[in-house]
């Protein structure tokens, strides 16, 4: 493919044409972090077999991007996408396309699936309806956990078993597929050989495993909405099921759509939750910091005048208004561990900067470099205290901030995941004391993460030896969310 001189300057390979591609398998997501200090760049034109492709690695041209959504495209993506995933018909895919960027307004399956999951997912009644269903189900899998005390906990296969049911259960109702532990084990043997499916030759063929459980995962959703399972699920699966059927999509891409919505749900919760937990257990001091805070913000009844039993109650409206520390650590591990990328289709010729970007390329925007940019970050090691209200003025602006993406494509979960992520730390941390292993804490490897996840995976699990804290045997606990005006402004949209 021909290189303009007014493109984005080429990054050199050693091997013609296909390095950069050897050089992503190998390297996965560190790769563009590769490139960005070999050029010094603010953006650059990679090269690979049947594609050229833009990486920007500075936030000041990311915002200028994010402004030209008509041009810099994100939704043609998410449709293509989609259809390979989940595998939907020929006729799903002409509904799908049809206004798919919104060229000819707010109509058409793509764009009102976007305006229903923004409406349902924003602060507001119906996200605390959801998140109290989701907060009463993390309650129960904890209260189930202190049974075990005394044993050891492979953290994040509990973390997996135990959010997807929380997190489904909240979303889809009592008649929730994931239920079913054949189903919940069935999506997840689908999300690990998800990338064989994007980029295999007949996956029917060449990722047989991963397809044949994403197969059953969508049987079990057919008989969920025969059944009439949607009657009593979240604000939030109604509207995109209502959209689905105004739009005439057919029944089993119905449930193939949720299949593949459901990725979003849980595949950066679980890690999110586990790098949290682990990094406040094994950095010096934290765990004890963070735990007063918490403490500071729960309740405990009187036996005299609420009856026999203590029961103790963490809202997590007041974590989120009182607890600076864990919210800055929250922040940390996400600007620490998200590896994910924004990406755009470039749909014709677009000035982005001094730079011509052409037709047909595709733009990448990875937020692991702009996370482990020093001169963005300063120091970019793992550090608690960043995101402390007092330390704003040494930290950069908020777009160098990309765990969620940004624009007119910011993630709509961001404050539903939030709440489920520090119900989950809070709890935890409240309830359970954590005895350090022998010879300390050793953070896993993660060579292993899936390339289309947004969040580092771990190579290895961890195994845990928990107790219940001293001084709490016989409390009894719950978690609740008072309506609040109060979110956690994460990114800069939320301010």
């Amino acid at each position: 493919m021909a290189h303009d001189a007014r493109e984005p300057p080429l990054a050199s390979s050693s091997i013609p044409i296909i390095g950069h591609a050897i050089g992503l398998a190998r390297r996965s997501f560190e790769y563009y972090v590769d490139l960005s200090k070999q050029t010094n760049a603010p953006i650059v034109t990679v090269s690979l077999p049947g594609q050229k492709m833009y990486v920007v690695t500075k936030p000041d041209l990311i915002q200028q991007a994010q402004k030209q959504h008509r041009t810099l495209a994100f939704p043609p993506i998410a449709a293509k996408f989609a259809t390979t995933v989940v595998g939907l018909s020929k006729e799903a895919q002409v509904i799908l396309a049809d206004n798919v960027n919104g060229d000819d307004g707010d109509h058409g399956l793509s764009m009102e699936t976007y305006t229903a999951m923004r409406v349902a997912l924003k602060p507001g009644p119906e996200l605390d309806d959801m998140n109290r269903a989701m907060l009463a189900e993390i309650n129960k899998m904890l209260h189930q956990l202190s049974a075990e005390t005394g044993t050891k906990l492979s953290l994040y296969a509990w973390l997996q078993d135990s959010l997807t049911v929380a997190t489904t259960r909240a979303i889809y109702g009592p008649m929730n597929p994931f239920e079913d532990k054949e189903i919940a084990d069935a999506f997840w043997d689908f999300e690990e050989g998800l990338m064989s499916i994007v980029i295999g030759f007949l996956p029917s063929l060449t990722a047989r495993k991963p397809v044949a459980a994403r197969n059953k995962a969508v049987r079990a959703f057919q008989e969920y909405y025969k059944n009439g399972g949607i009657e009593q699920a979240s604000a939030y699966a109604k509207s995109r099921y209502e959209v689905e059927v105004s739009n005439k999509f057919p029944p089993e891409d119905i449930a193939r759509s949720s299949v593949g919505g459901t990725i979003a749900l849980l595949v950066n919760t679980v890690p999110g939750v586990f790098w949290t937990m682990l990094h406040i257990f094994s950095y010096t001091g934290l765990l004890q910091q963070v735990r007063a805070e918490i403490d500071a913000c729960t309740r405990t009844s009187d036996p005299v005048s609420d009856g026999d039993n203590v029961t103790n109650t963490i809202d997590v409206a007041t974590l989120k208004e009182n607890c600076p520390l864990l919210l800055s650590t929250y922040h940390e591990v996400l600007r620490y561990r998200t590896i994910g990328s924004s990406v755009r289709e470039v749909r014709e010729d677009t000035e982005l900067g001094p730079f011509l970007l052409k037709k047909g390329a595709m733009l990448q925007m990875p937020a692991r470099v702009i996370h482990t940019d020093a001169s963005c970050w300063g120091n970019t090691d793992f550090n608690p205290s960043r995101f402390l209200p007092e330390e704003k003025k040494s930290r950069p602006g908020d777009i160098c901030f990309r765990a969620f993406g940004g624009g007119k494509t910011l993630c709509p979960g961001r404050h539903f995941a939030t709440n489920e992520i520090l119900a989950v730390v809070a709890l935890f941390i409240a309830r359970f004391d954590v005895k350090e292993p022998t010879g300390g804490w050793k953070m896993p490897t993660t060579t292993k993460t899936n390339v289309a996840a947004a969040a580092m995976g771990p190579d290895n699990d961890v195994d845990i030896e928990f107790m219940t804290r001293e001084g709490f045997k016989g409390i009894s606990w719950a978690v609740k969310l008072e309506a609040s005006d109060k979110i956690f402004s994460i990114v800069s949209e939320d301010l």
